[in-house]
């Protein structure tokens, strides 16, 4: 009767093989963790198969080498986007900045452009874009006909 109750458990909840030894992990997080903290064991697993898919993506990009030996070289710039995530993102920041500084200049440009280089007195343009002439010239090319 008790082997039944164990075999049960273990249908309800299928065993995981890990690629890592979790009690390594665990310890290394809580190494790095405030004190105070509890890890659920979902964290503990899913670290786990994190860490596994990292370790494949790196794999993947040192897999692109001709080479037979993989360099240390290698493994920095297989691993420079883990490493320097804060940098990235610092960088995507700055140039996300200067985009809207120059989107800034272009709207005070176009405004000055609109305000003194009139031509009309009234607002409205008779520019007609690429692809409203291009319909525009269909249309009148299927009325010929």
């Amino acid at each position: 009767m008790l082997n039944d109750k164990s075999n049960q458990e273990n249908d309800e909840f299928e065993i995981e093989i890990l690629p890592f030894a979790k009690a390594e992990l665990v310890r290394l997080m809580k190494m790095n963790l405030d004190s105070d903290k509890m890890i659920r064991e979902r964290v503990k697993v899913e670290m786990n198969k994190f860490l596994y898919e990292v370790l494949k993506e790196v794999c993947y990009e040192l897999n692109k080498y001709p080479y037979t030996t993989i360099e240390y070289e290698m493994f920095e710039e297989a691993v420079y986007p883990y490493t320097n995530i804060r940098k990235v993102n610092e960088e995507k920041r700055r140039i996300i900045a200067h985009l809207d500084a120059i989107k800034a200049d272009c709207d005070v440009l176009s405004a000055y452009v609109k305000k003194t280089l009139k031509i009309k007195d009234d607002e409205e343009d008779d520019f007609i874009p690429l692809a409203g002439r291009v319909k525009a010239l269909r249309i009148i090319r299927n009325d010929e006909f």
